[in-house]
């Protein structure tokens, strides 16, 4: 097989988890549907073992990661990360972290998509990560900031796609032995 930039592999990808925290949720336009994509990709990276990293945005005000994430994240080895910047790429000890993995795609979501999820893709594309955000487990207060983030990612080289997407091309096949705990979590995804 050829290592293919655009294209997720499971012995290559892990998966950020950004600032999806307690009191930013509630003003985040849709926020049922991003909270439901990221646990289905939180999900996902499990049964595909996929390190995962999560990070928090000033805590303090904003809250911990919403508890439906953590519960989610349970027994995972995940580990979170407070970050002052607003890029994930912004603070030393996620930037470690990244590099310790040592892979080389990184999977986005979380909140919001017109700073933290924005300024990290367009950081990490910089860093020669290939970066697969999904437009279905990211999200903003607006509609006009989430997809003109989304397209402005876009042009920079970040591939855009969705949670299920992103499940099945990480199986690549039916016989594979993820096929049916993927499936799954595939049956419960409501189209976006």
């Amino acid at each position: 097989m050829f290592l293919r930039p655009d294209r997720l592999e499971p012995k290559r990808a892990m998966l950020a988890v950004i600032d999806v925290q307690e009191k930013l949720m509630p003003a985040i336009r849709d926020g049922a549907r991003v909270l439901e994509g990221v646990r289905q990709l939180i999900r996902g990276a499990r049964v595909f073992d996929l390190p995962i990293l999560v990070t928090e945005q000033y805590p303090r005000g904003l809250g911990r990661t919403d508890a439906s994430v953590l519960d989610a994240l349970k027994d995972s080895g995940a580990q979170v990360i407070e970050k002052p910047s607003f890029s994930v790429c912004g603070t030393p000890q996620v930037r470690d972290a990244l590099q310790e993995s040592g892979r080389t795609q990184v999977l986005v979501a979380g909140v919001e998509t017109h700073v933290c999820i924005l300024q990290s893709a367009l950081d990490l594309v910089c860093q020669d990560y290939d970066v697969f955000v999904c437009a279905d487990a990211v999200g903003s207060r607006g509609a006009m900031s989430h997809e003109t983030a989304l397209h402005r990612m876009r042009q920079a080289g970040v591939r855009v796609t969705t949670v299920e997407s992103v499940l099945f091309e990480l199986c690549e096949r039916c016989d594979a032995e993820q096929f049916k705990p993927m499936l799954e979590l595939v049956k419960v995804i409501p189209p976006p």
